[in-house]
């Protein structure tokens, strides 16, 4: 009877996640207000900025966009794979991927999108290559690098794990 209980509390406890991917909820407005005020703030300039400068405010704006995604597809699947299911048989637009990413699956795109947000910092640094120290972009670059070996031994492991479990069966 311990041991039911105790399995009912634990399992029950999920639900102390939800806040979490609440809280992104609001991180993802907020981080709409900053996309709206970077707009703002780079259209009074376009006129009169460089192409480079319109470059690094559009690598801006993809940077935003990689983020918010980000941010939706840990707070949907997070929510989907740790607290509960989503009913979504009266929404049209259902995303498809939407209850067909695991855990595992949800750690290679969070590494995929890790890796994209990196590449376009390092690409806004070497557009500015004239502003940036040498120390700045070593840095920069050992960084992706970082991310990007980290996301190709987790995709190698996962597939490993993958084949493992295939092989079992």
């Amino acid at each position: 009877m311990i041991e039911r209980v105790l399995g009912q509390i634990l399992f029950t406890s999920r639900w102390l996640l939800a806040p979490f991917y609440l809280v992104l909820a609001f991180c993802l407005f907020g981080l709409l207000v900053k996309m709206v005020l970077v707009f703002v703030e780079e259209s009074h300039h376009l006129l009169h900025a460089t192409e480079t400068d319109t470059i690094v405010s559009v690598l801006t704006f993809i940077d935003l966009a990689l983020t918010g995604s980000l941010l939706v597809m840990v707070m949907l699947s997070g929510y989907e794979n740790f607290v509960s299911r989503l009913d979504h048989a009266n929404h049209k637009d259902w995303p498809v991927w939407m209850g067909q990413v695991d855990f595992s699956g949800l750690k290679l795109k969070l590494m995929s999108s890790i890796v994209a947000i990196s590449a376009i910092e390092l690409l806004r640094a070497f557009m500015s290559v004239d502003e940036t120290s040498n120390r700045d972009l070593a840095w920069y670059a050992g960084i992706h690098l970082t991310f990007v070996v980290s996301a190709l031994i987790l995709a190698f492991t996962d597939r490993l794990n993958g084949h493992h479990k295939t092989a079992e069966k």
